[in-house]
């Protein structure tokens, strides 16, 4: 059995290097296939080696995919207000050193959250029960706050309900892949379309290691604030990093390693909620919870599986940003994001039709809406949140 696991945890980083490299394929893309083959797979595989095959997939790519974030969707430095920190570090010359704190952030929330894990295990099952009937609420109060946080107030409300209705009509359309085409407008397509207009050239990047002054409390933050959203559905790690820093005060390089560690912590601290109540809130716990009946033995499997892969990934990530490194500065960026670009809107025609061509069209035109306002991006998380807010109220 166990080599079973060690194969199909090995074949499951693969292609979740696959999945975070190339910009468009998504994690849930890939397990929405294995779901969809798993009846030959289970052949082959027992219901818990596809489970880790699955969960290290998502894991993997938590890891890799910070390479093309980091470098892709960039807008022109005299938009400086709106640069993500890691952007304004690409610009500087400074890529590695971006990378190396998300990847810090990432890999140490994993083991903080492992260390921690009794007691994360004891506070979930007193405290959910409780907060269950409340979690409408909860996630209304947090939008709220946020929302109210922007200097464009009106922008921002209007871009949060905006994208909440565009999410209602998605779901409410016949398509399996709806949010791919979805996602892609809101938060990929548009921000390669205004970095596209610019004249941008990207310098040479250092390979300098940054310090990690405060990378503890960061840590620590992003483990907290994981755990509370991992059973928060709907509630995404730009949510999450904005209520983290509005609790502990963080520089440009704590923010970034605590963005790092919410990426990676929710899906380890996912499996509580999934073990424990059933409950599963990401897009690849659902697809495991079809054919796997999660007990104490599996879930123990499956979270050395995430930490296995979390390790592996980590240390992969840093190797190929070296090597990315050398090509970006040869790289036409123009042409690259055109590319890009190019192979996102054939791979949802295939995948989701012209019906799902016409949500990538409208979320594109969307997603420029935010930079255009001077809004965070983050609301256009409306899209989900919306629908699970009337979901539990309604």
């Amino acid at each position: 059995m166990f080599g079973e696991i060690i194969f199909a945890c090995g074949l499951g980083i693969f292609l979740g290097i696959i999945s975070g490299i190339i910009p468009g394929i998504h994690v849930n893309l890939l397990s929405v296939i294995v779901l969809s083959l798993s009846p030959i797979l289970l052949h082959y595989f027992s219901p818990l080696g596809l489970a880790s095959f699955i969960l290290s997939i998502a894991i993997t790519h938590t890891f890799i995919d910070v390479i093309p974030t980091t470098f892709l969707g960039i807008p022109d430095a005299s938009q400086a207000l709106l640069l993500f920190p890691s952007q304004k570090m690409v610009l500087q010359g400074k890529a590695y050193e971006a990378i190396f704190l998300i990847l810090i952030g990432g890999l140490g929330s994993l083991l903080f959250s492992f260390l921690f894990l009794p007691v994360f295990f004891i506070s979930t099952e007193i405290i959910y029960p409780y907060l269950e009937r409340f979690v409408g609420w909860i996630l209304l109060f947090v939008c709220v706050f946020l929302l109210f946080r922007e200097k464009e107030k009106t922008w921002a409300c209007a871009i949060f309900f905006l994208s909440g209705c565009l999410g209602l009509l998605v779901f409410a359309f016949p398509l399996e892949q709806g949010l791919f085409p979805l996602f892609s407008g809101l938060f990929g397509i548009s921000a390669l379309l205004l970095s596209f207009r610019n004249t941008l050239s990207l310098p040479v990047q250092e390979k300098t290691l940054p310090s990690l002054d405060g990378a503890y409390k960061a840590i620590s933050c992003a483990s907290i604030i994981g755990w509370i959203a991992s059973f928060m559905p709907g509630l995404g790690p730009a949510q999450a990093a904005s209520i983290g820093t509005s609790i502990i005060k963080l520089d440009e390089k704590g923010y970034l390693i605590l963005i790092g560690g919410l990426s990676t912590v929710n899906m380890l601290l996912s499996l509580l909620s999934f073990y424990l109540f059933d409950k599963t809130r990401n897009g690849a716990l659902v697809i495991v919870a079809e054919f796997l009946q999660i007990d104490f033995f599996s879930f123990l499997i499956l979270l050395f599986v995430a930490l296995s892969a979390g390790g592996i990934a980590c240390f992969l990530s840093l190797f190929f940003s070296k090597k990315f490194l050398q090509i970006i500065p040869q790289i036409p960026y123009k042409s690259f994001t055109l590319g890009i670009i190019f192979f996102i809107s054939i791979l949802v025609i295939l995948l989701t039709g012209w019906l799902g061509f016409l949500i990538l069209i409208v979320s594109t035109a969307l997603g420029i809406l935010p930079e255009m306002k001077g809004v965070a991006k983050s609301h256009m998380m409306g899209c989900l949140l919306l629908p699970v807010i009337l979901y539990f109220l309604l």
